[in-house]
């Protein structure tokens, strides 16, 4: 029975340490606070404020009235792995540079075809000519150039991103919660692409 008992416990605490690391493999609720930062900035929003942190009454691990569930957590899982939303980095040299590059872009130029309705924001995270007909002839080769330059520093955001975290096989799900925000952000008579890849109208 004694036996039973330990090993019931013991395949508890893998499965523990398991589904806390799969959570935070990927911290997804840090990269969407960052992604949400830094599209603010390029986009000239302010950043949705971060609800004030309610830790003042819990605990410090070990006290008294702490579960058992929850000590035996602290004991098999560093406190590194289960914090519910780790840091990510996102300011680096590099992504300071691509920044300033962006936020240039969407005053001028790529700012203009979005609010034409010319470009759009693309499911993938990136940006497309949605209508190039609504660009004059003589302006297509610097939209075409303009777009070309926007998708290649979002290219290199994303991966330096992950790069500097260290996580080099991040590089999707930093795109993928990067354009999930753009189109968050987008302003009211942009277009974006959904899920299908259909362009819609914010």
């Amino acid at each position: 029975m004694r036996k039973l008992a330990y090993l019931a416990l013991t395949t508890l605490a893998v499965l523990l340490v398991g589904c806390v690391t799969i959570n935070v493999y990927f911290p997804e609720a840090a990269a969407q606070k960052a992604a949400d930062q830094f599209i603010g900035n390029v986009l000239g929003q302010s950043a949705h404020a971060p609800a004030p942190a309610a830790k003042d009454n819990k605990p410090a691990s070990g006290e008294a009235g702490q579960p058992p569930s929850a000590m035996l957590l602290d004991l098999l899982v560093p406190s590194a792995y289960a914090a519910e939303t780790p840091d990510i980095r996102i300011q680096t040299s590099a992504t300071e540079a691509i920044r300033a590059r962006m936020r240039a872009r969407f005053q001028g130029t790529l700012g203009a075809l979005l609010d034409s309705g010319a470009a759009g924001f693309t499911r993938d995270g990136m940006v497309a000519m949605r209508d190039a007909a609504k660009v004059p002839l003589s302006q297509r080769a610097q939209a075409n150039a303009t777009l070309a330059d926007e998708n290649r520093d979002r290219s290199a955001l994303y991966r330096e991103v992950a790069n500097a975290n260290n996580h080099p096989e991040w590089e999707s799900q930093i795109r993928a919660t990067f354009a999930k925000v753009w189109i968050e952000k987008a302003r009211p008579g942009w277009y974006y692409q959904n899920a299908a890849g259909a362009w819609q109208q914010k």
